[in-house]
């Protein structure tokens, strides 16, 4: 006799979860980069104890559903083993539907969403998305390249002028690094981020989530 097939909220598990009083959405698995810290580039799928392996990419309907009541959180934060500005318009649609409820929406990102769609996109996220943070993960393109191993063409400086971007758009920015990747100087990137102009904040190395 075949296996019964999973029910949709068995289906959904790794979609929406909860961490620190936030609603984590992890609407992708694709990402613009390769970094060498990413736990799904080091034989696991798993943050905090969720399974975040996605079987397939979850409508906007899906993740509405996954979500429940977003009035329970303190934020909405797009975040999970991919680059949620892959899917775009799926974001913007479950952040739209949020607002309305009057929450913050944050995005975790690698910032490479300019140069993914050869456009600035930062006005439309401004328009539904209250804050990101922005994974700059080195001081200098040379160190980036090598933890990130982005798959596109010139993403370290797409990176920081993104920030200024969302920056000059009226969201609310921070730029992070993460102490213990081997070169990098935590207040290097700092001092980027002050000629930016944007918001810093120190990771630290395996501390996920």
């Amino acid at each position: 006799m075949p296996d019964s097939q999973p029910t949709l909220t068995q289906q959904l598990h790794t979609v929406a979860y909860e961490l620190h009083g936030n609603c984590y959405l992890n609407i992708t698995s694709r990402c613009t980069l390769r970094c060498d810290f990413c736990p799904k580039h080091n034989r696991t799928w798993e943050v905090q104890s969720y399974d975040l392996h996605l079987e397939h990419e979850p409508t906007t309907g899906e993740v509405i559903e996954a979500m429940g009541d977003p009035r329970g959180y303190k934020e909405i934060v797009f975040c999970g083993l991919g680059e949620p500005t892959q899917r775009l318009d799926v974001l913007l649609e479950i952040a739209a539907y949020v607002k309305q409820y009057d929450i913050p929406v944050r995005i975790n990102t690698d910032g490479l969403a300019n140069l993914l769609y050869h456009r600035d996109i930062t006005g439309e996220m401004a328009t539904v998305v209250d804050k990101l943070s922005i994974s700059m993960n080195a001081q200098n393109e040379e160190l980036y390249i090598r933890h990130t191993r982005p798959k596109l063409d010139g993403a370290f400086d797409a990176m920081l002028a993104f920030s200024a971007c969302a920056k000059d758009a009226g969201m609310n920015v921070s730029m992070t690094a993460i102490d213990g990747l081997k070169g990098v100087d935590i207040p290097a990137c700092e001092r980027i981020t002050e000629r930016i102009g944007v918001d810093f904040r120190r990771r630290v190395l395996d501390e996920v989530g």
